[in-house]
C-alpha cells in the first residue's frame, strides 16, 4: 500500500504501467458502457472481462474481493427490491452493473499510485482556478475520498473480527461505537500527515 490512505498494490502489470489519465478515462467509458448494456448475457461477458483484468493486474483475488465486499449487502438488497418490482432479469442486470462498476473503480485504485492520480486530477481541474478554487486541494479531496472507502471497510472488518474473537454478539451500537473511534483516529492520523505537508488550512 502506498500514499496517505490508498489501497495501491505495487506491480509491473500492463495496468500498472498505464497512465492515471488513461485509466480514469477508461473507467468513465466502461461505466457508461455498463449502463448501456441491458442483457444479462452481455453483462456476464463484461464480468468475465473484469475478472480477466484483475488476473492480468496481479493484485490478487483477496484485494479484488476487498473492493466489492463493502457493497455486498447493498447488492443483495438491490437485487431483492428489483426482483420484486421489475422482475429477476432487471434485478440481475441492475445488480451486475453496480458490482462491476465498483470492481472497476477498485481496480483503478489498486493499480494507480496516489500521487499519479492526484496529478491527473489536478490537471483536469485546472480550470477551477478561474473561479478561485485550488486545483491541487480539489484533487487531494477527491483522491482522499476515493482512497478512504477501502480504509473504512478494512476498519469495519477489523472491528467485527475483534468482536467475534471476544464472543461479542452482534449489536449496531457495539459495532458502530468502536468503528467511529477507529475512523476518528484514522482521520486524526491523516490530518497530522497533511499538516506535516503544510496542508493544514
Amino acid at each position: 500500500m502506498t500514499g496517505l490512505t490508498g489501497a495501491y498494490v505495487p506491480g509491473r502489470s500492463p495496468l500498472h504501467r498505464l497512465g492515471a489519465g488513461v485509466k480514469l478515462l477508461a473507467l468513465a467509458l466502461s461505466c457508461t458502457a455498463l449502463v448501456l448494456l441491458s442483457s444479462p448475457v452481455a453483462l456476464g461477458g463484461a464480468a468475465a472481462v473484469v475478472v480477466l483484468l484483475y488476473a492480468v493486474s496481479g493484485v490478487g483475488w483477496a484485494a479484488g474481493w476487498a473492493q466489492v465486499r463493502p457493497v455486498r449487502w447493498f447488492a443483495v438488497a438491490l437485487f431483492a427490491v428489483q426482483a420484486l418490482s421489475a422482475g429477476p432479469p432487471v434485478a440481475v442486470t441492475s445488480t451486475l452493473r453496480m458490482v462491476l462498476a465498483v470492481a472497476l473503480a477498485g481496480l483503478v485504485t489498486l493499480t494507480t499510485r496516489t500521487a499519479a492520480m492526484m496529478a491527473c486530477l489536478e490537471r483536469c481541474l485546472a480550470p477551477a482556478r478561474f473561479v478561485g478554487l485550488d486545483p491541487f486541494r480539489l484533487s487531494l479531496l477527491l483522491s482522499l475520498t476515493v482512497r478512504s472507502v477501502p480504509v473504512v471497510s478494512g476498519l469495519a472488518t477489523r472491528v467485527r473480527e475483534a468482536q467475534r474473537a471476544r464472543g461479542v454478539e452482534w449489536s449496531m451500537r457495539a459495532f458502530a461505537v468502536p468503528l467511529l473511534i477507529s475512523v476518528l483516529r484514522h482521520a486524526d492520523t491523516l490530518g497530522e500527515a497533511l499538516r506535516t505537508r503544510g496542508l493544514d488550512d
